[in-house]
């Protein structure tokens, strides 16, 4: 056991040795990966936001390898260029993890790599991507976002062998959708004969988000909140959809991400289910001793719930039936989350351009 200078245990070996609960690192930036894999991590993922972040912190590699990866493919446009980027560094963080994925069995030492979010309305061309991407290592899971088209593309993703990680999640709604679909998939995979294995699917909800975009609505809608509350509204919906997916024999596990609090982490422990922290959240909650107990099962507290339950715009991301497949894209925090994640492609681009295309002086 990994014990702090106080004699703390360090909070995630500690829930290591006791749980099922295992984590993930929010970034697929090597150097980060590894001090993350120091504390425990056995899995890590990436996405435009976290490629594009990587990219610059490491000027002196990326910009002399965009600009060969530019003279090896001349007739590559900017995009092309920038998401062979994220591929590379995908594949150098999935050898990291090649230990924890062997030992597992294939159930962690993943790394998510995100599907194109420009395909978002695409069904056929996210399945096809995210194919390709299943094949660049044997480590790889896909993230495809959990919209109505992109729950479509993961059941048959998932049935043609992609190990499966919904992203652009919020809701309860969402993660018993793609539950359901990844169920269905591994059916129709058994029906069809083909070879049955660990996938590894993991059902994210981005409880942070949660909270922040419930935050934004309540003050556009000028309702006040005791304070403290909101910070539990991603919480409730983790700790929902875990119940639902232990109850219903879901063969997918619930991802939380998007950390915005330890409750995110410390409320969850005790649960076969995987904490996706970035690391300066790890690296706070480990410095500080956050006891890793078994609160999985503790519901949240019913002052706390109440007041969330009078919110309709949570009870819609927080009951079975709140949120319909086709508005699950234009709920708040998924609009919002999309765009970002869209502006982050166009940063890359920006980024791939001012590297082969340096403006002259």
């Amino acid at each position: 056991m990994t014990i702090l200078t106080d004699g703390r245990a360090r909070p995630f070996a500690r829930a290591a040795e006791r749980f099922p609960t295992v984590l993930w690192n929010d970034s697929a930036d090597p150097t980060e990966l590894r001090r993350s894999i120091k504390l425990g991590a056995v899995g890590a993922t990436c996405n435009p936001v976290i490629a594009l972040t990587a990219i610059r912190n490491d000027p002196e590699y990326w910009t002399p390898r965009l600009q060969a990866l530019a003279a090896e493919h001349p007739t590559w446009g900017e995009s092309q260029l920038g998401w062979e980027a994220v591929k590379e560094l995908s594949i150098e963080a999935a050898k990291l993890l090649e230990p924890a994925f062997a030992a597992s069995g294939g159930r962690n030492g993943r790394l998510s790599i995100q599907t194109d979010p420009r395909l978002h309305r695409d069904a056929e061309a996210l399945v096809a991507q995210a194919v390709e991407f299943s094949q660049l290592a044997e480590n790889i899971i896909v993230k495809i976002p959990a919209t109505a088209t992109g729950i479509e593309a993961m059941e048959e993703a998932a049935f043609r062998g992609v190990s499966i990680n919904a992203t652009l999640s919020f809701t309860v709604p969402q993660a018993v959708a793609v539950g359901e679909a990844l169920e269905r998939a591994l059916d129709r995979r058994r029906a069809a004969g083909l070879p049955d294995r660990e996938f590894g699917h993991v059902v994210t909800i981005m409880g942070g988000r949660l909270d922040d975009w419930l935050k934004a609505w309540t003050a556009t809608n000028r309702i006040l909140t005791v304070p403290g509350t909101l910070d539990w509204a991603g919480v409730a919906a983790l700790k929902k959809a875990y119940l639902i997916f232990r109850d219903r024999g879901f063969r997918s596990r619930i991802l939380s991400a998007a950390f915005r609090n330890h409750l995110q982490w410390s409320e969850l422990v005790g649960g076969d289910l995987v904490v996706s922290p970035p690391f300066d959240w790890q690296h706070r909650i480990d410095a500080n001793g956050i006891p890793a107990r078994d609160r999985i099962a503790e519901p949240v507290p019913a002052a706390i719930l109440d007041e969330l339950h009078s919110l309709s715009e949570f009870r819609r991301a927080y009951d079975v039936d709140g949120l319909r497949p086709e508005e699950f894209v234009e709920f708040g925090a998924a609009r919002n989350t999309l765009r970002q994640f869209l502006d982050a492609d166009a940063q890359l681009d920006a980024l791939v351009r001012d590297v082969i295309i340096p403006a002259a002086s």
